[in-house]
């Protein structure tokens, strides 16, 4: 009786450990996101969001003030529309703007709002319209690539005669 008392404490420590294991790493991938203050949605049009995904971050000044709720594609405009929920303690302007930012050279993107100077706050249900799209990596190269390609071809050939 005793050795079967003992196997089920054992198994007990282990399921808990497995679900501790299982929390964190949800947690670090910003895959689970435990928050219980109030939000209100609104939402932005980007024309490119890079590698956005739902729960990403909003952050205003280096504070999380909200998380990404959803993202969906708008096929009349050709937009990715954001959809974002602010925690109700924040507010912002109406005129403020939004940029899908990358922390680091190559890290995680985030959605990075900056207050505007209007007296008017945004209420559930607004659209921001002033957006500044994601800069994606891949683009920047090729421009440099085709602005040095240029640079290039502009240059006479010159040949030494002696």
């Amino acid at each position: 009786m005793q050795r079967s008392n003992n196997d089920i404490w054992v198994g007990l420590f282990v399921l808990i450990g497995a679900a501790a294991l299982l929390f964190l790493a949800l947690q670090s991938a910003n895959l689970l996101s435990l928050n219980f203050q109030k939000t209100y949605n609104v939402t932005a049009r980007f024309d490119n969001i890079g590698s956005l995904k739902p729960q990403t971050a909003i952050k205003s000044a280096g504070v999380v003030v909200g998380r990404v709720e959803s993202i969906t594609f708008d096929d009349k405009s050709f937009q990715a529309s954001v959809t974002l929920a602010l925690q109700s303690r924040y507010s912002f302007p109406k005129d403020s703007s939004l940029k899908v930012l990358t922390s680091g050279l190559l890290g995680e993107q985030y959605v990075g709002i900056e207050a505007g100077a209007e007296e008017k706050n945004l209420q559930p249900g607004d659209v921001i319209t002033a957006t500044q799209s994601a800069v994606v990596l891949e683009n920047l190269i090729s421009q440099f690539l085709y602005s040095k390609a240029a640079e290039g071809s502009d240059q006479p050939a010159t040949t030494n005669k002696k």
